[in-house]
């Protein structure tokens, strides 16, 4: 099986390589991807880019030159629900786009010839949800995951996006569209994201920017364990 982890940041991507071993560089498109092995199955990290346009269009190009049998996405989210705390884990059952309308007669975040919600496959979810049985499962929860081109930091940000997303647990800028790209192209995919700060809730500014240490490790080391069971 072969799998191809996705994240935004060159700082993701740094703490995903420590996961890997004997891993080598390659060019892509106009990126590089980085091929290896995480236990015993192949695997290609890539970095995107932030934002909506830059993670479709990276997810494609992946598809297409490395041909993955899934996609996992990891990396950073921020919180919009009280439930949610800085360093949980959530693993999107479903994502949505938070600034999207096409106009009258269309729903509020679906994406025009695509479902109001991309889900993530039920085989990864089912293992996902066993890791976090063995893990006490305090820190890792299953829901909505929203995205969109703005990083949102104010409460009328997080106000806006609940009310047309009562459920949603987080919110970040990439997912919903690498989930559309495979959607599109017929590859399974899984959301795995850390909280590293809460908007509307203080000053999650400084929190984002203090956040990077053992949380997001501890992520990617989920993720790893996701893969031993694929």
């Amino acid at each position: 099986m072969k799998i191809c982890i996705i994240a935004a940041m060159k700082k993701e991507v740094d703490l995903l390589l420590l996961q890997m071993k004997d891993y080598a560089e390659r060019g892509v498109s106009d990126f590089t991807v980085y091929e290896g092995s995480i236990g015993d199955k192949d695997v290609t990290v890539a970095q995107c880019g932030i934002g909506k346009v830059n993670a479709a269009l990276r997810t494609m190009a992946v598809i297409s030159e490395c041909r993955p049998d899934m996609i996992i996405n990891s990396g950073v989210a921020g919180g919009t629900d009280a439930s949610m705390h800085i360093a949980d884990v959530l693993v999107a059952d479903r994502v949505a786009y938070h600034d999207v309308w096409c106009g009258p007669g269309t729903v509020t975040g679906a994406a025009d010839g695509c479902p109001l919600y991309f889900t993530s496959d039920t085989k990864a979810l089912h293992m996902m949800d066993e890791i976090a049985r063995e893990e006490g499962g305090e820190n890792i929860r299953f829901g909505l995951l929203c995205s969109g081109d703005r990083f949102i930091s104010k409460p009328e940000e997080v106000e806006k996006i609940k009310s047309d997303f009562p459920d949603a647990l987080g919110c970040d800028m990439e997912s919903a569209a690498i989930a559309q790209t495979c959607y599109k192209a017929g590859i399974p995919f899984i959301i795995v994201r850390v909280m590293s700060d809460m908007p509307g809730g203080g000053d999650n500014i400084s929190e984002y920017t203090n956040f990077w240490g053992e949380a997001p490790a501890r992520t990617f080391e989920t993720v790893s364990k996701l893969i031993g069971r694929l």
